[in-house]
């Protein structure tokens, strides 16, 4: 998959990390049908391997399904046999030289100057921008200036109205964990879930 093209496409990068398995997995089942086509499985969730192994027989090959917090190359190479699409760390890790090796495409965790340069040497799609609350948007628009081709996605503290904030500073999209999942990821409401993704897929709309 290129993922460039799906975070530029989709502009909304769902998180989903819990305690819960099988609330997990009905939470991206749910994103899914209510047309957040980007989805996260964290590995530091429960069973975060077998939620993903699940979604991808359930979602189908070219549902764009990733694995999150991937930080050791095994984790990668678990995280590709269990079926993602593309990983995501929340900083630069050796993960990211692995998964060059088994072709998947990477969402690298940076947040300085340095950090970004070498993200992107070593073969990041996209910088994820972690955490992004420590600058906001105006700490994005500054990184920005001197990487004006980068393409950063804010995640941490992002919340529907700084989605937008973030995407006018020039982000390609944006990453939400809880302030999307909300109680869902521990069994809450999957209607409750619905109505949070369509006030996101609302505020990240062209």
């Amino acid at each position: 998959m290129n993922l460039l093209d799906e975070l530029r496409t989709h502009r909304l990068l769902a998180i989903v990390r819990g305690p819960d398995p099988a609330a997990a997995l009905s939470a991206v089942l749910t994103m899914a049908e209510s047309g957040v086509a980007l989805v996260e499985v964290s590995l530091t969730g429960a069973d975060a391997l077998g939620t993903i192994r699940r979604a991808r027989a359930a979602l189908g090959p070219d549902f764009a399904l990733g694995a999150g917090t991937v930080l050791s190359a095994e984790d990668a190479r678990a995280a590709a046999d269990a079926g993602a699409g593309f990983l995501v760390t929340p900083a630069l890790a050796p993960s990211l030289a692995e998964a060059g090796r088994l072709g998947l495409p990477v969402l690298a965790g940076a947040l300085t100057p340095t950090e970004v340069v070498q993200a992107n040497s070593g073969g990041a799609a996209a910088i994820k921008l972690f955490p992004a609350s420590l600058g906001g948007p105006d700490y994005l628009g500054a990184l920005r200036d001197p990487f004006p081709g980068a393409a950063f996605v804010p995640v941490g503290g992002v919340d529907a109205d700084g989605a937008r904030r973030y995407l006018d500073r020039g982000a390609v999209a944006v990453g939400v964990g809880s302030p999307l999942l909300g109680d869902a990821v521990r069994g809450g409401d999957p209607a409750a879930l619905r109505e949070r993704a369509a006030v996101f897929l609302a505020a990240v709309r062209p």
